[in-house]
């Protein structure tokens, strides 16, 4: 399937975005420091109009000042679909991109017809993660790749390098920040759409935080991916895949 790359222009700046596809729209929203290049093993695979984005502030879309928060980041993908004219979507995040998802359902629920939540933070965590000062001597680059290196599948570097990539275009730390300071305790209960949770079993960061989802969205539907890491999209695009399409179904 062909993935088409492209800017739209918003109230906020110019959004970078991936889309393939036709038909009832499918919103794929990062987790922090990413870009859309996280989703590029499963977009393909996805059905329907999906559109991968970079959020407000990272990758190639339009910067962002700090301190940050995901309430701008769902204003940002609402503005991207506003510029794309897409009415309505499924909307999936990762990590921080969950977070960003829970958001725009419940601050706007006639706009987002289900969710799928990929390994989701919790309220007040998450700060610290990637926190790695810049060194003139390069150091941070060796400190970020091992930082993440024990959540990554062995023998995948490239996965790494893809991750440091994106990581060099952000301060890599603020997404998280931004997680820490969203209240989802107070805004989780204002989601009213159908959500499959999806949990990567071997994430110690967010694999625990499920369960408390669960909690709070009582018609959700949970499933847990074995050996799942914290790069879930990239290292298992066909089990995801299927996942979604079956609860699309």
């Amino acid at each position: 399937m062909t993935v088409r790359r492209g800017y739209a222009d918003t109230p906020y700046g110019q959004l970078h975005y991936a889309e393939s596809g036709r038909g009832p729209a499918l919103l794929l929203l990062h987790q922090t420091p990413r870009s859309y290049d996280e989703f590029r093993e499963v977009q393909p695979l996805l059905p329907g109009r999906v559109i991968a984005m970079d959020m407000l502030g990272f990758g190639l879309s339009a910067a962002l000042p700090k301190p940050q928060t995901i309430e701008q980041y769902a204003a940002g993908a609402f503005a991207l679909l506003d510029a794309l004219e897409v009415t309505t979507a499924v909307v999936l995040g990762h990590h921080t991109g969950a977070a960003v998802a829970v958001e725009m359902a419940a601050s706007h629920p006639e706009r987002v017809r289900a969710l799928v939540l990929s390994s989701p933070p919790w309220t007040s965590h998450g700060s610290g993660v990637d926190d790695v000062a810049t060194d003139a001597d390069g150091n941070h680059l060796t400190g970020l790749w091992q930082l993440r290196q024990p959540y990554y599948p062995a023998g995948r570097p490239d996965l790494l390098e893809r991750f440091v990539r994106d990581a060099l275009a952000v301060d890599p730390a603020e997404g998280h920040r931004a997680c820490a300071r969203y209240r989802m305790e107070d805004r989780i209960g204002l989601v009213t759409a159908p959500v499959l949770l999806i949990g990567a079993s071997a994430d110690p960061f967010a694999y625990p935080n499920v369960a408390i989802l669960r909690q709070h969205l009582v018609s959700a539907r949970s499933v847990t991916v074995e050996g799942g890491m914290i790069p879930l999209m990239e290292q298992a695009p066909e089990e995801v895949a299927e996942l979604v399409t079956d609860f699309l179904r």
